[in-house]
């Protein structure tokens, strides 16, 4: 069953409960209590809440700027909408290839791919796996650095919390995330009083002063996911647990990351890496699991016809060959985890 289906069928009367309290609001149906929410959690002066984070993306490029013709860097490796917002706006994605180990953009792959055209950077805190981006925003300090946080709210490196690190950030509600919306729904973070001006506006048809979109958030999504924001710290400790029952019986079977010292992590994602394809496509077809990612965004057949850069691909093509994503549902119990860890044991 799916994690928010769970927690309806423990808390079925409190989310009644919720759904009565929503249709019986006279109010004008306005959503800054959950912007608030957001914005306690993230230390930030703004917050606007959109209808996903793909959308979040794209106006944060929109707000700084960013036009037709300029570059902007990405990591090759994430999910998709992290660089076709570049190239929905006439941009130039810039793929740069990743760390080994960490699987975020490479600093070496960064000062190699920056150019005079480059007028902004996209860093995507991969399955929550916050990383330090001191380096890389101080080599980039020239241009805006886009926060990618759409899988990481709840993680923190170094007691700054994922949301806080950007000229803008960006979060995710989708339902496949620490905290998933009824209908999805994403968040534009920032301290710049202009940048969340220019976002609002963008989100209600540009209030018919630039031109805008249909991104306003439903009032009944807002309240469920204010709702389920009061129990991140409950279900990211509930992930970190499963996560640690992995980390002790497969260390020493196939490669698992390790989070650092100074990471609070809300694995959003467990993954682990294999000796070879062939071994992760076996374990993949026996798990029935699901790769996060198989392909290099520069390799998809997308990009076969949109103008873009990228880098050697080595260590990215590496990753997508041999990651696999293991379950990871705050409410696995220990037979289930066992049954996945003895299928993995059994395959390697």
């Amino acid at each position: 069953m799916d994690t928010w289906y769970k927690d309806y069928k423990e808390n079925s009367e409190e989310y009644l409960e919720l759904f009565n309290e929503v249709m019986q609001d006279k109010q004008e149906q306005n959503i800054e209590f959950l912007e608030k929410s957001i914005k306690d959690i993230t230390r930030r002066e703004h917050a606007v809440a959109v209808n996903n984070g793909t959308d979040a993306l794209h106006f944060a490029l929109i707000s700084l700027g960013i036009k037709p013709g300029d570059e902007v860097l990405v990591s090759n490796f994430s999910w998709i909408s992290t660089a076709s917002c570049i190239s929905m706006i006439g941009a130039i994605p810039v793929f740069c290839d990743i760390d080994i180990s960490s699987y975020h953009m490479s600093l070496d792959s960064v000062k190699k791919m920056y150019s005079d055209k480059t007028k902004a950077v996209i860093y995507p805190h991969l399955f929550g796996n916050m990383s330090d981006t001191t380096d890389i925003q101080k080599f980039c300090q020239d241009v805006p650095f886009i926060e990618d946080a759409c899988q990481a709210l709840g993680s923190s490196f170094n007691n700054v919390k994922a949301g806080e690190a950007g000229d803008i950030s960006t979060l995710s509600f989708n339902a496949n995330k620490v905290i998933a919306g009824i209908a999805g729904g994403g968040a534009l973070l920032t301290d710049d009083d202009r940048l969340a001006d220019t976002a609002r506006k963008l989100r209600r048809h540009g209030n018919h002063e630039i031109l805008g979109y249909n991104s306003k958030m439903l009032f009944m999504n807002a309240k469920f996911i204010d709702y389920r924001l009061k129990k991140l710290e409950q279900y990211q400790e509930m992930r970190k647990l499963i996560a640690l029952k992995y980390d002790t019986i497969l260390e020493d079977v196939v490669i698992t990351q390790k989070p650092s010292n100074n990471l609070n992590h809300n694995y959003h994602k467990y993954t682990i890496r294999l000796k070879d394809k062939q071994t992760r496509d076996k374990l993949k077809d026996r798990l029935k699991a699901n790769i996060h990612y198989d392909t290099p965004i520069s390799e998809l057949p997308m990009y076969k016809n949109i103008e873009h850069r990228k880098d050697d691909i080595t260590n990215t093509q590496t990753v997508c060959d041999t990651i696999l994503t293991l379950p990871i549902d705050p409410f696995l119990t220990d037979e289930e985890i066992e049954n996945t860890c003895n299928i993995i044991m059994a395959t390697v």
